[in-house]
């Protein structure tokens, strides 16, 4: 068939994360008209736990010998067989294929189960898995060659960053899943393939695209990253969420599923008889999280999105479009991990009049009974108050700060809870002389030392890169696979080098803001909606309103300037912040470079994911045109 009389294919979105919903295949592969379902189940957190899992449980692998064996030290997402063998009969029965990046650090094993699990329950379906993330000899033999590999967040090296990389995984894109697809497979499970990569495979498989269509495989990656998070599309996270809550549909929000033409241009909607919602706004929102710049970058193509354009098309249904393709860059993201320390916590809960001096009172009591040596081994300890004590609350616990106490350090002992020259055990002597209004909490389990990590994302060169598809059915009845069901992926045909900056601007033409008329002080997030999220240590935030009028006023009001005052001096980190637009969706976008704090598995304040941030500027008082306010509030 032509590509331009193949029907869209229909590929539903199951999983965000490890946390998402378990019902989530079975429900799609049941009662869902579509082609394709898939999954995410890793992300920066994830991959670190199990990379740095699967060398601690190396030796006990290597002793293993049988196949049982090697599962009880495997090292893939936990909790996957939940969500799929409960939808394991219809998939087979309806034809679904299926595509998710669960392997993480054992791809081959989990392949291997998944295959004696279908044959367990009577269902002969072919798997497949994707073989390349794992880089670990290839950067430290670079490494061991004079390679720098600069962190994509703060340009340090490897040997400025300080730890010794102990594993190395990179991102692939989605031609290694199509080319499992085309060769028969019903199951592709793939370890750290970029997040958008699986929904890319699908439509390059069902449209028989090949590797230089960037236009088309462009419109599938951004449509890849809205589908990639589940249900952050159709409501989670929206910053309307209060218009879902009226309507009473913010309970079981639905999965999405986008049907995705030959020219990589979709049609977003959501299961049937299901909460949440599909609107211009809500993709928007989910558009915005996590994206870096004008310029989205994948193994296979480069995503241009300045002129993207969404749009309302039905209840339920909104079109995207107008995304640009470009040659990919001949890197790849990866991300090594290097272990970092030792970290333990924990909380103190304040309550009443005086918050600002109990908490004084508390940090330097602490401080004193540490002394100057002791203090000197920690690599971080900060004294945190969260939230205040209103007069007149309407209970205690609205009354109750919590004061977190949070430490790391590369000396053992000295987050050892039980050792009586250690953190945890000099410094909770001071409860008993403590200020009126202090409790300790009953559990002191995060008191004791946890190892962590810290993650240190940078470029390597596709050049470098093998991946492969390995199609386990190939030879399975003669036991002769001889290599022919393995099947090597081409780099794509043309590279394009990119500036590691991407560009940044004020806007052009701003309009003067007496233009817009009066105004009133109310907060930002009165008539502006938002998204922010993480990509290691940086953190973005994105801005849109719901008119055009109001996108002259917000283009020409929120400035990088504009960003640093809303962030206040506590919060703005004196580090680089990059800003662009898009016109035709009524945004405007800031990257916070290094804003986090190393990222999520070392980060030290409570927004390790920087989906807070967005928020807290949201709440900040302004100057809002009167006449934008008057047409109701978020």
């Amino acid at each position: 068939m032509a590509p331009a009389t193949r029907r869209p294919v229909r590929i539903a979105g199951a999983s965000g994360g490890f946390s998402d919903r378990i019902r989530a295949i079975a429900s799609l592969a049941k009662s869902e008209d579509v082609d394709v379902i898939v999954g995410d189940w890793l992300s920066e957190m994830t991959m670190t736990m199990h990379g740095t899992g699967k060398l601690r449980n190396l030796r006990q692998m290597t002793q293993a010998h049988t196949f049982e064996e090697k599962i009880n030290y495997a090292m893939f997402a936990e909790n996957f067989l939940d969500c799929f063998l409960p939808a394991v009969p219809d998939l087979a029965q309806r034809g679904i294929k299926l595509a998710v990046n669960a392997g993480a650090s054992d791809t081959e094993l989990l392949a291997q189960l998944v295959d004696k699990k279908c044959k367990q329950m009577g269902y002969s379906l072919k798997i497949a898995w994707i073989e390349g993330d794992d880089v670990t000899g290839i950067v430290k033999s670079m490494l061991n060659k004079g390679e720098g590999f600069r962190s994509l967040m703060h340009n340090r090296s490897v040997e400025e960053w300080g730890l010794e990389p102990t594993v190395a995984q990179c991102y692939l894109g989605g031609l290694g899943i199509a080319k499992a697809l085309t060769e028969g497979a019903d199951i592709v499970i793939a370890g750290r393939v970029s997040d958008a990569s699986p929904i890319i495979g699908a439509a390059a498989w069902w449209h028989r695209w090949t590797n230089d269509q960037f236009d088309e495989l462009a419109g599938s990656l951004i449509i890849g990253h809205l589908l990639e998070c589940a249900a952050y599309v159709s409501g989670g996270y929206c910053s309307d969420f209060r218009a879902l809550m009226s309507k009473g549909k913010h309970i079981n929000l639905g999965f999405p599923i986008c049907a995705i033409d030959y020219r990589g241009e979709g049609i977003m909607y959501k299961e049937r008889n299901t909460g949440g919602q599909i609107t211009v706004t809500s993709v928007t929102s989910q558009l915005l999280y996590e994206i870096q710049g004008p310029q989205y970058y994948n193994c296979d193509v480069t995503a241009q999105i300045e002129n993207i354009k969404i749009e309302q098309v039905g209840e339920d249904q909104v079109k995207v479009s107008g995304v640009r393709g470009l040659p990919p860059p001949p890197t790849t993201k990866v991300g090594l991990t290097g272990f970092a320390g030792w970290q333990a916590e924990y909380h103190v809960y304040l309550c009443g009049l005086h918050i600002e001096e109990k908490c004084k009172w508390t940090e330097e009591q602490i401080r004193y009974e540490l002394g100057e040596e002791t203090l000197k081994k920690f690599t971080t300890l900060k004294f945190m108050q969260n939230g205040t004590s209103p007069i007149d609350a309407r209970n205690q616990d609205v009354a109750t700060v919590d004061f977190r106490v949070f430490a790391q350090s590369k000396d053992r002992e000295l987050l050892n809870m039980r050792n009586p020259k250690g953190f945890f055990r000099i410094s909770m002597v001071t409860f008993l002389q403590s200020c009126p209004g202090a409790s300790l909490g009953n559990d002191m389990r995060q008191a004791e030392g946890k190892p962590y990590y810290e993650y240190h994302p940078s470029l390597l060169p596709q050049s470098a890169l093998k991946q492969r598809v390995h199609c386990l059915w190939i030879g399975e009845e003669t036991q002769d696979h001889n290599d022919k069901n393995i099947f090597d992926i081409p780099l794509a045909p043309e590279f394009r080098d990119y500036q590691r900056q991407q560009p940044s601007y004020e806007t052009n033409k701003a309009v003067p803001l007496t233009f817009f008329g009066p105004t009133v002080r109310l907060p930002l997030g009165s008539i502006v909606l938002g998204r922010s999220g993480d990509k290691c240590s940086d953190c973005n935030v994105g801005f849109f309103v719901r008119n055009d009028d109001e996108w002259e006023w917000l283009r020409s009001f929120m400035t990088i300037e504009k960003v640093k005052e809303l962030l206040g001096p506590e919060e703005y980190k004196d580090k680089p912040i990059d800003r662009f637009e898009m016109r035709n969706i009524r945004a405007v976008h800031f990257l916070l470079h290094d804003h986090l704090d190393r990222g999520y598995d070392a980060c030290s304040t409570y927004d390790t994911l920087g989906k807070n941030c967005c928020e807290y500027l949201r709440a900040k008082s302004v100057d809002l045109p009167i006449q934008f306010v008057k047409r109701g509030v978020l």
